[in-house]
């Protein structure tokens, strides 16, 4: 075989890898879950980029946000086989089937909705429901979370994050999200914390690609330097 071929036959067990992950995996290569909330269709792409080239690989567009589902779609097309790109603030299982027609993966919800969730696993996309409660975090599970998003974070601490983990099953995977940056990650991630959903921290509207550039270099340095398992 040459090295032509060698080098295809490469990229397309790339492919096939990262299309098998599932959420943890995709936790595993990025825990930084970048949440583009008010992003608007003709500058997600720009980004995005920026975030794919930081090494940020999982994206998630807030449905509070304009034309939420048209920048789910172009950054699909462009960016959908290297990376997982899917929707916050899911709130129907209406919005889950049109998240999943955009060709999105993953559904994020602010809250525990155990029908949203069961709604995303039917779909074949991954699932990581809100929950602030161990009564809560149980009936996502149950429904078939492959996540849990613990919101909102500034709410409760790290050591409320550490006690949650000594009674979920073990290997949940729980991201804390809400108030997240670099001066706050790695006490979570010394928590125990799977990976981390983070907003303004990342984007906020107005916010230039160059803009997020710096914001993600901060956050790739502060994951680079905490200390913990992820």
């Amino acid at each position: 075989m040459e090295l032509k071929d060698l080098e295809l036959k490469g990229l397309e067990l790339k492919h096939l890898e990262l299309k098998d992950l599932d959420l943890k995996g995709w936790l595993a290569r990025s825990p930084i879950v970048a949440i583009l909330r008010g992003v608007g269709p003709d500058e997600v792409e720009a980004i995005v980029e920026v975030l794919a080239d930081s090494g940020i690989l999982v994206v998630e567009v807030p449905l509070n946000s304009p034309q939420p589902f048209d920048s789910i779609a172009r950054v699909v097309r462009r960016f959908g086989e290297n990376m997982l790109v899917g929707a916050g603030t899911v709130r129907s299982t209406v919005a889950v089937r049109r998240v999943a027609d955009a060709g999105g993966r993953l559904i994020v919800t602010p809250h525990a909705d155990v029908g949203v969730t069961a709604q995303a696993k039917a779909s074949n996309l991954f699932a990581a429901p809100g929950f602030l409660t161990p009564t809560e975090a149980f009936a996502l599970l149950d429904a078939g979370a492959d996540a849990l998003k613990l919101f909102p974070a500034e709410a409760v601490s790290p050591a409320v994050l550490g006690a949650l983990r000594a009674v979920l099953p073990p290997g949940t995977a729980v991201l804390p999200v809400g108030g997240i940056g670099p001066a706050t990650l790695a006490s979570w991630r010394r928590a125990g914390a799977a990976g981390f959903g983070v907003g303004s921290s990342i984007y906020k509207p107005g916010d230039t690609a160059a803009d997020v550039r710096v914001k993600a270099e901060a956050l790739m340095a502060a994951l680079a330097a905490s200390d913990g398992p992820v």
